[in-house]
């Protein structure tokens, strides 16, 4: 039994057994409080009056926009659903082209908007997030198409019962259990019939579909379970033989499928290649394309490039009968294209190419070996990059590279994925040769691949970390008016060091930014937004950016963050994730309590520990619990995940504590408050500052010891670091039990002390390594709690007292008896012939 089957025979019986089957949720981090953990744990309901003040939108989700491709040049009604979103305000779309015209509330987790698209939209994939009056969701994908779409219609599970479809149209389908999904399509002879799914790349279920064309005796002509350009979902293209009735079949690949399985399915005589090239060019430049793979052959496009970059940058192809339903990846650069000159399948027949250039080349049959002659000075540093399955084609590309005469220097496979990377300095001026090939030494007609020297040079791009393991919760910018939000932002060095600061140019009316230098041997800083009373309600989407701390080094980098929307065995894979290059930013209605950090004005020293006050400010009736969190911690110091501020109570103690090797200087710090208003809302502390510091003392205290029930006096040396004022305290913590140490108190000019440890005859015996002195220095008003001077206390059992001797006179001792005379030695056993002897002579 194969795989497929055995995967269908364990659903078939799982269904006999009455289970229902649906992807779980992705895990969470067990160290991060997500949305899910704390509604379990935090169900503290606000007064009725605070409810009905603030909608029941806090942190709202996202999970699903449908249907899940539209049209383009026209108007449809989309419904977005998930969590908290009856309050919906607006629509967010990261590309240009929409426009939304109403927004309904169909309950408080969906809700319908009418949204105009406009015919100039790219098709493919699009995101869109949502903000309602008090937060912002998460963003999910959707598609947008050329060709008219119609739904699918059950029955249509045999030939008999295939649903009629119009050549050129989008099927909107779902794929139940065991389902079999056919569609029939009348064509010429010589036509061509293109089909392309799109299913896990709608981004919303983990579903792998198969399609196949056959014709009308059940003759299958060509089928797509996977693909290079599509990934799991498959892409068929075929000219037809003669006219009649062809049929397109869509099953889930291991016959499994359920309500959540939906598809767009594309049907016509569109153009379907698989492949362009060259696969790449020059920024702003125009230049005409090949496109590869398509069933009548190859054909030519003029295309136009940007000016920018843009990993995701797409071409797409069209010919005289329409347009492709998705496009090819294609590659941006600065470089001018170098291109293969076939025969070149050996060093003494490489295809030269002057630099700076990219190379694209075809590995166009199996054995095919491509070969690249370039010069080179000493010293130069290149960044080799290949692009192969990067860029959707199906090669898996191995480089390597050689001298001039073909004396091999360096190779590699797989180190971006499954294609090649390495860093390669020139050892000598000359010429060298580049040698690329597919891994099994498989070649196809689209086998496409792009090498790019790249010089080495510095890059910097910013995200916001998650706080959920595989969600997005969080990783929008929703600012109260006249309060605060706070996030940490990470940021990525690519060949530089050096401090980075935030540009903060784009920012909605209304909000300011608070942020230090990132330090430059750290990856991460925290900001707090700041909204004023009166700022604008509403949101955007904001490109921030960073920049190298010095404005000479003109290094700048901007925001990306990524999603996974879809995950999968083994591991949770990410089949599906999305890169978003703007971050959503919005100024909500007032939230009924603030939270404040109470500036600390004493330090926290190396092997030390403090206190932070964190002070609730609540509206008049609001009493909810507050769950406080500390995002920003500077190297060495660490803390507990949150803390809980009671409804009864308006402050509370946040423990830091400092490692003995803790990064010395003034950090920012700042807290961040969550609690119930009618769906978690987070509120922020101001941005303050902590020092972290040497201590102000040490001690030195030596192995003592001493018996069960004594005293022990035991010296401790004092090293003045840091002079202060007034009296400092020590006392010894870790004492074993029923032992005991009374304080002591020393200034800036003691040098040494005695602590008098008193133990009983109940004190544990045995060796006590954890003992340690504990210092507390007032400061500035405040206290400074470090912990130095540990040593070892042995607490020994007693010795047993002795019994005094008692003399006794001595006895004369009795007269000793004679020694009786020796025993005569054993007689030795005769030997047989001994015996024989002895017989003899006695004759």
């Amino acid at each position: 039994m194969n795989h497929k089957s055995t995967v269908n025979f364990l659903i078939a019986c799982c269904l006999l057994l009455g289970a229902v089957f649906s992807v779980s949720p992705a895990p969470t981090c067990n160290n991060c409080v997500t949305l899910d953990r704390w509604e379990q744990t935090n169900r503290i309901e606000s007064s009725p009056a605070v409810k009905r003040s603030y909608s029941a939108a806090s942190s709202p989700r996202l999970n699903l926009i449908l249907p899940r491709g539209v049209q383009r040049g026209q108007t449809h009604t989309l419904e977005f659903s998930g969590e908290r979103l009856g309050d919906a305000q607006e629509i967010l779309f990261y590309s240009p082209g929409f426009k939304v015209e109403s927004i309904e509330m169909v309950d408080v987790n969906r809700i319908k908007a009418v949204v105009q698209v406009a015919a100039e939209v790219p098709v493919g994939r699009h995101i869109a997030q949502v903000r309602t009056a008090t937060g912002v969701s998460d963003y999910r994908p959707f598609w947008v198409n050329h060709l008219p779409i119609v739904a699918e219609v059950e029955p249509n599970n045999d030939l008999a019962t295939a649903q009629a479809v119009a050549m050129n149209s989008t099927v909107d389908g779902v794929a139940n259990n065991e389902d079999v999904d056919y569609y029939a399509v009348q064509c010429q002879e010589g036509q061509r019939l293109s089909v392309e799914i799109v299913a896990m790349r709608l981004g919303s279920y983990l579903f792998d579909p198969y399609i196949a064309i056959l014709d009308a005796n059940r003759f299958e002509l060509a089928v797509s379970d996977d693909s290079a350009l599509g990934g799991q979902d498959g892409i068929c293209s075929v000219q037809v033989p003669s006219a009649g009735t062809y049929y397109v079949m869509v099953r889930e690949s291991s016959f499994g499928g359920n309500g959540e399985c939906r598809y767009q399915l594309h049907v016509g005589d569109f153009p379907r290649p698989t492949a362009v090239y060259p696969a790449g060019g020059q920024l702003g430049q125009s230049l005409s394309v090949q496109y590869l793979g398509d069933a009548l052959g190859p054909f030519a496009n003029e295309v136009t490039l940007p000016g920018a970059k843009s990993d995701e940058y797409s071409v797409h192809p069209s010919d005289a009968k329409g347009l492709s339903p998705s496009g090819i990846k294609f590659r941006l650069s600065e470089f001018p294209n170098a291109l293969d000159s076939e025969p070149n399948n050996a060093a003494a027949a490489a295809t030269s190419v002057e630099f700076p250039s990219a190379i694209n080349g075809i590995i166009g049959e199996n054995g095919d070996q491509d070969y690249f002659r370039f010069s080179a000075k000493q010293g130069q540093v290149w960044d080799i990059e290949v692009y192969g399955r990067r860029i959707r084609s199906g090669l898996d590309p191995v480089v390597h590279l050689l001298k001039g005469d073909g004396t091999y220097l360096v190779g590699n496979d797989d180190s971006r994925g499954p294609d090649p990377y390495l860093r390669w300095t020139v050892p000598e001026d000359g010429e060298y040769i580049v040698w690329v090939h597919d891994h099994l030494n498989r070649g196809r007609s689209d086998y496409v691949y792009r090498v790019e020297f790249q010089s080495v040079a510095a890059a910097l791009n910013i995200e916001i970390p998650r706080v959920e393991q595989y969600g997005q919760y969080r990783q929008a910018i929703v600012v109260p008016r006249g309060g605060r939000f706070g996030s940490l932002i990470l940021a990525n060095r690519i060949n530089f060091g050096g401090e980075i600061v935030l540009e903060s140019d784009q920012l909605p009316a209304g909000l300011q930014l608070h942020a230090q230098a990132m330090s430059a041997n750290l990856n991460q800083m925290p900001v707090v937004f700041e909204a004023a009373e009166d700022a604008p309600l509403g949101g955007q989407l904001v490109s921030l950016a960073a920049r190298h701390a010095d404005p000479n080094q003109a290094i700048r980098g901007t925001f990306k963050n990524s999603a996974d929307f879809v995950l999968g065995e083994p591991n949770q894979s990410k089949y599906v994730t999305g890169e978003v290059e703007k971050v959503a930013i919005a100024v909500v209605e007032k939230l009924p309590f603030r939270i404040e950090i109470e500036q600390p004005t004493a330090p926290l020293v190396l092997d030390g520990t403090k206190d932070i006050k964190i002070k609730v400010l609540r509206d008049p009736g609001f009493n909810g619990n507050i769950h406080v969190e500390f995002p920003f911690r500077s190297p060495g110091v660490g803390t507990r995940g949150n803390i809980q501020i009671p409804p009864d109570q308006t402050e509370g103690l946040y423990p830091l504590n400092a490692a003995g090797n803790s990064q010395v200087g003034t950090w920012p710090i700042y807290a961040i408050g969550m609690s119930d208003v009618g769906g978690p809302a987070w509120s922020s502390s101001q941005l303050a500052t902590l020092e972290v510091a040497a201590p102000y003392v040490t001690m030195e205290v030596a192995r003592a010891g001493c018996e069960q029930g004594e005293t022990v006096l035991v010296p401790c040396k004092i090293n003045q670091l840091n002079a202060f004022e007034g009296e400092g305290r020590v006392q010894l913590l870790g004492l074993p039990p029923n032992c005991e140490a009374e304080p002591l108190t020393f200034t800036s000019t003691t040098t040494e002390l005695v602590f008098r440890i008193k133990t009983t005859a109940e004190t544990t015996a045995g060796k006590h390594r954890g003992v340690f002195c504990q210092v507390t220095i007032p400061v500035r008003g405040e206290s400074v709690v470090s912990s130095t001077g540990g040593f070892e206390l042995q607490v020994d059992v007693p010795l047993p007292k002795e019994e005094p001797k008692v003399e006794t006179p001595a006895e004369t001792p009795p007269p000793a008896a004679e020694a009786a005379p020796p025993a005569p030695p054993a007689e030795k056993p005769l030997s047989r012939l001994e015996k024989l002897r002895l017989e003899n002579k006695k004759k």
